[in-house]
């Protein structure tokens, strides 16, 4: 008789899979005074590379406003391979929905807070990210709306 295979959970690669900032006013928008208003989105999304591997990535959208002056955009999208096995498919979905965002976080809120500041503004630290709680809220809305699924935009491609 066989014995139940351990779960396996490694992390393969993190990296940033994609990155834009956008200065639009250019000068302008350093000559600016008062405090700007920021608008913060966050977005997951995972897919089977392989057997065994998944890329996760979460893309964080970071848009500075004075007025209805754009002062900067950043987008940032940091992804990660994930060597996942002996999971249960139930349990696939919270997997890439929050232990593998959560471990992304940290590295996309630097990036964020590295180019805003190459950009000449000052740098900004984003809050952390509860993405239990987002999975959950996101379940809920999906469950509302009848649509199927579990978790905020994981796919996974079989």
């Amino acid at each position: 008789m066989s014995e139940p295979q351990q779960p396996v959970f490694s992390i393969e690669k993190v990296y940033v899979k994609d990155v834009s900032l956008e200065v639009p006013r250019g000068a302008q928008s350093f000559l600016e005074s008062g405090q700007p208003e920021f608008e913060v989105n966050i977005n997951t999304q995972g897919e089977r590379v392989n057997e065994t591997l998944y890329e996760v990535a979460v893309k964080v959208t970071v848009t500075a406003k004075n007025g209805d002056q754009a002062l900067f955009l950043v987008e940032v999208e940091q992804a990660g391979i994930f060597q996942i096995r002996n999971v249960p498919e139930s349990e696939m979905n919270p997997v890439l929905g929050i232990a593998c965002p959560t471990i992304l976080f940290p590295y996309v809120r630097e990036t964020v807070a590295d180019l805003v500041g190459r950009a000449g503004f000052p740098p900004i630290h984003l809050a952390p990210v509860n993405f239990e709680a987002m999975y959950a809220a996101a379940q809920q809305a999906r469950q509302q709306n009848g649509e199927s699924g579990d978790g905020p935009r994981i796919e996974i491609a079989h």
